[in-house]
């Protein structure tokens, strides 16, 4: 991910446009659904800018950053990560142009969805329920329902018709309106009309998903190609990405959803691969995660210079899924070790940069080896160390290297007590960048002969002794 200073400065100046009319509704929606989600940095970002709207107007007046820094009393790294949160769950929209050098940005805000549509999504409101709990889940359920209006049967229907109200003008009233039905009908050159557009859910991209793999793996007097329809297809697509399914599994539940009438039943596919998930992880439904460490826990602000520096920058902006394939030489981790690494964010509640030093330190000192229990047994002690940046953790590493060493040799053979051990594992580049490491030792990496020398001087000694 690139860095806040190439995609942002202070100086460059930006609009804020809104995708249609906001209603104080919305502001109801956002805290109550989508603030738990994106956190109260992103809620107060979108709030800073759909302030700086007039009322019922869709185009602000042209600010600098750095008067929205100062509006918000935060730093430019958390702004853009909190645009970037908004952007990726479907709040905004940013456009820029560079011109002369100078760069200016529309910040174009986007409505959240209603009610409706967020607790019938089948992504934001799985994400919901895991992040508050089920009681106070119903309890924003019932907030956002009422009555349902009386039925038909109940009440008679005495509504006027349009014709039973209006009559048909004049011919010469049609005559002027034909002749300026063209005001009429359009806003004006370069004018739009001041409406509402509703906010699309959020779609996962269908590019993710292997539905070749998934087609050629369908018998097809069993699902016909022609029930794999573009909206099953985009479900299929959301449900892949929320509970990390792969297309052999992904066609297990296809096969549980059919209908009598060879169609995809989409409530029945959801519950499938909902049941199978909680099913797997005990109970638990999947939590909204970050893909990189969050800015709040990044120590590496300034330009690195060194290479350690540089390492930790990498660390803090690079999801653990690209770092474990990286340390795995390009190798895709399996479906087991993508669990692994599920559960160590999710319940040992361990941060992304975090992640990423437990990575490479258990590929590379365990021989490529990344063992359930073993991951978990240091993610564990991690998490009750409250380990928060790149930088403790790797600390936490050196410090406790020896007592990790020994954990990963429990169950094999134990050597004899008498025996000095010998580091021989592999160890990430910046492991022996200790600065606290013995002097001791390292005098005696750079002279191998020191014992013996020492030994000459002793005899030498008890020579003129005697």
């Amino acid at each position: 991910m690139a860095q806040h200073w190439q995609e942002i400065l202070p100086i460059d100046r930006y609009i804020v446009a809104a995708n249609g009319l906001l209603h104080e509704y919305d502001r109801k929606v956002l805290t109550f659904l989508y603030q738990p989600l994106i956190g109260s940095t992103c809620f107060s970002l979108y709030m800073t800018l759909w302030a700086e709207l007039e009322e019922s107007r869709l185009w602000s007046e042209s600010s600098t950053h750095h008067l929205l820094m100062n509006l918000m009393g935060m730093n430019l790294n958390d702004i853009y990560e909190a645009r970037l949160k908004l952007e990726g769950i479907g709040l905004l929209k940013t456009f820029v142009k560079t011109d002369d050098g100078e760069r200016s940005f529309i910040y174009e805000l986007h409505p959240p969805l209603n009610p409706e549509q967020f607790f019938l999504d089948g992504m934001l409101n799985i994400y919901l329920y895991r992040k508050i709990g089920k009681n106070h889940f119903a309890r924003l359920k019932r907030f956002f329902t009422d009555h349902r209006k009386p039925t038909e049967k109940e009440y008679q229907n005495v509504t006027r018709a349009f014709q039973d109200v209006f009559a048909s003008a004049t011919p010469g009233s049609l005559q002027y309106l034909q002749d300026v039905s063209e005001d009429i009908e359009e806003a004006g050159e370069n004018k739009q009309f001041i409406g509402r557009n509703e906010t699309d859910p959020i779609q996962i991209d269908g590019s993710t998903f292997d539905f070749n793999l998934l087609e050629s793996g369908l018998n097809e007097s069993l699902v016909p190609k022609k029930a794999l329809t573009q909206k099953v297809k985009s479900v299929i697509s959301n449900l892949a990405f929320l509970y990390n399914i792969n297309p052999i599994e992904m066609k297990n539940f296809i096969l549980g959803a059919i209908n009598p009438n060879d169609e995809i039943d989409i409530e029945d596919l959801r519950k499938g691969a909902r049941d199978w998930y909680q099913f797997e992880n005990y109970d638990q439904l999947p939590s909204l995660v970050e893909r990189t460490q969050p800015s709040k826990y990044r120590v590496q602000l300034v330009e690195p210079k060194t290479q350690e520096e540089v390492l930790v920058r990498s660390l803090e902006t690079t999801s653990p899924i690209k770092v474990f394939k990286d340390a795995s030489n390009g190798i895709e981790p399996s479906e087991n070790e993508m669990k692994i690494l599920e559960e160590v964010m999710l319940k040992k509640k361990l941060l992304p940069g975090v992640v990423n030093v437990l990575i490479q330190f258990v590929l590379l000192k365990a021989d490529m080896k990344f063992t359930k229990n073993y991951v978990e047994q240091i993610a564990s002690h991690w998490a009750r160390k409250e380990i928060k940046t790149v930088k403790e953790a790797m600390e936490l590493a050196r410090k406790e290297h020896n007592m990790y060493l020994s954990w990963s040799k429990e169950k094999g053979s134990r050597k004899s007590s008498k025996q000095k051990p010998i580091r021989t594992e592999l160890l990430p580049d910046w492991f022996d960048k200790d600065p606290l490491k013995n002097d001791k030792q390292n005098q005696k990496e750079k002279n191998p002969d020191l014992e013996a020398e020492k030994r000459e001087i002793e005899e030498m000694l008890k020579a003129f002794d005697e």
